[in-house]
This record gives structure tokens, sequence and C-alpha cells, in this order.
């Protein structure tokens, strides 16, 4: 099993904490796993993204023409990264910033309103965890105790009161992918 993932959205939205927790939490469980990160200049509203392999065999490659599974967390990165899913992939949207869906009817689709979801567990900067949450549930190709382990591990000790309001959101987005499957 290869699960090729891009995560993308604007910079300032925890794309690439999104990717390395994937990673972390992926080494937890055994598996090689690669991140590549991609970003623009600005430090905040730019473009981000990255690329998350995870693999139970050797990894040739971290980059991916064809990725098995999207995040996209606003309109500009479905529009550009719905086009090469592989047929049949898997695409979550955070539907608090993205209306309608995506073009093609050969994807499972998952929508979350990660942001919604954040504003509700106090906390905006954790919009990121409710959108990784609904990909852990819908994927199901690591786990969410092994995430909130990475989590708890990449959290910097000055930040640790956060850990608990991740952990919501990571569950809420989870639980909000009950029905669309």
């Amino acid at each position: 099993m290869q699960e090729s993932i891009i995560i993308s959205g604007f910079g300032g939205q925890g794309i690439l904490l999104m990717g390395q927790l994937l990673c972390y939490a992926g080494m937890h469980e055994g598996r090689q796993v690669t991140w590549m990160p991609s970003y623009g200049p600005e430090m905040r509203g730019g473009t981000a993204n990255c690329t998350v392999m995870l693999s139970g065999e050797r990894i040739g490659s971290p980059v991916t023409r064809h990725p098995s599974s999207l995040v996209a967390m606003n309109k500009p990165s479905l529009e550009k990264f719905e086009s090469v899913v592989q047929p049949g992939g898997f695409l979550v949207i955070n539907s608090s910033l993205v209306e309608g869906g995506p073009r093609r009817s050969d994807l499972k689709v998952v929508k979350v309103p990660a942001n919604k979801i954040a504003e509700e567990v106090g906390a905006l900067q954790v919009t990121n965890m409710a959108a990784l949450g609904a990909y852990i549930e819908g994927k199901r190709v690591i786990s969410l105790e092994s995430v909130i382990f990475a989590l708890g591990r990449m959290i910097p000790e000055h930040r640790k009161e956060l850990l608990a309001v991740n952990e919501e959101a990571l569950r809420r987005g989870a639980a909000g992918v009950a029905g669309q499957i």
C-alpha cells in the first residue's frame, strides 16, 4: 500500500504541519514516509502545499504527478490540484472556504467545515486539524491516535496548552465524515 497526498492551501493555514504530522504518525506506525514542502515567498497568505507519501515499502521518489488524495483548504488549491488526483481518488474540501464541489465525478469527496469547527472549539488556528481529522477518518491509512501521539511530540513546550484544542479539532473533523462516505 502506498498513499500519496497533496495538502494545499494558503500560507499560515498550517499546511506544512499537517504533512509533518502524517509523516511522524506514519513513522510511529513503522511506515516509510516522505514529506516535500512547496511554498511561495510570502510569510502568510501566499500559496503552500506539501506532498506526503506513506508506504509499507521503500519509496522511490517524494514526487507524485497523480496523488491518490488531495486535501484542499481553499478554492485555488482545489482548482490547481483536482485534475491531477488519480481516478477514484480521495478529496477533502474545506467547505468553510470552498463553495460547491469538485468538477470531477470520479472522486470520493468529503466536505468538512474546518473553519467553523475551529471556531466552535475556540481557536481558529486549528482549522488544519479539523481537515486532517476528516482525511484520517475518510481514508483510514493512518490512525487518529498515531496523529495525536505525533502532535504531542511535535508541539513545542511553550505551546502545550494548545494540545487539547488541536485534539478536539482532529476528533470533530473525523466525526464530520460519518455519513459522507
